[in-house]
């Protein structure tokens, strides 16, 4: 077994867990019970899946905290949302999934995102293209923003008031040159669509790694384009992120650089 296919069944396995542990009519009743529970889902699959993980590559790195930006130490790393999407499995909705994307010298090289509700399960590894249960995946052909289906969200809750600011005024200017605009979390979710060609861009004015890394490897892998909203190659020190189609990733740019 190579090591795409072996950290494929790692992350696979907590689907059936996390099924388990899902209902439909889930209703925290409060912050407190919010924390709870994203604290009791997170720990019950780092059980599962932190150790073979760190088997799998010896001598790797773990990153504890999935809300950290920033830089790494030289090295191999796992970046790991054991349920990317928390938040919504834990009301009882569908968008959430198992990432981990494992990093060397701050580049994303391989990662593996399973929506267990589904049974969809995208991968990639660095210079070998980015794959949806086995088919290869293409990014969108389309040049005309405004045909376009594109993406953002808040990366982490209690962001600064300047941040939410960005965040408004980028959706506002995207209104007017995108044809749909999404606002929803998490962003690996967003940047699958990207990835698969069903959504045609994703920015976010954030740095955290967890939410990033694994979506921008499967869009470059996919053909796609990912860079800072200057235009300049995105790395995990960037303060904020594009992740587009070629065809339209000009025009997103200058449409986000007016915001």
């Amino acid at each position: 077994m190579n090591l795409i296919e072996n950290i494929t069944e790692i992350v696979q396995s907590a689907g059936p867990l996390l099924l388990e542990r899902f209902s439909a009519d889930a209703r925290p009743a409060d912050g407190d019970a919010i924390v709870k529970a994203i604290y009791a889902n997170d720990d019950a699959v780092l059980a599962l899946i932190k150790e073979p993980l760190l088997a799998a590559r010896p001598g790797s790195g773990w990153v504890e905290d999935e809300l950290e930006g920033g830089a790494l130490p030289l090295g191999e790393w796992w970046i790991v949302d054991p349920v990317e999407g928390n938040i919504n499995h834990i009301h009882g909705m569908t968008e959430w999934s198992v990432t981990a994307t494992l990093v060397r010298d701050n580049e994303p090289v391989l990662t593996v995102v399973h929506l267990p509700l589904t049974g969809e399960t995208y991968s990639a590894v660095a210079g070998e293209g980015a794959y949806l249960n086995g088919e290869r995946l293409t990014v969108s052909a389309k040049t005309d923003l405004g045909a376009a289906l594109v993406g953002t969200g808040q990366a982490r809750p209690g962001e600064s008031v300047e941040t939410f600011q960005k965040i408004g005024r980028s959706v506002t200017a995207m209104l007017t040159g995108a044809l749909i605009v999404q606002t929803s979390v998490p962003a690996t979710l967003r940047l699958i669509q990207v990835a698969a060609g069903r959504m045609e861009a994703f920015w976010q004015h954030s740095d955290v790694r967890s939410g990033l890394v694994a979506g921008a490897l499967l869009v470059r892998e996919a053909g796609g384009l990912v860079t800072d909203l200057a235009g300049k190659p995105w790395d995990v020190t960037s303060s904020d992120f594009l992740a587009s189609a070629p065809g339209v990733q000009q025009a997103a740019l200058d449409v986000l650089a007016a915001a």
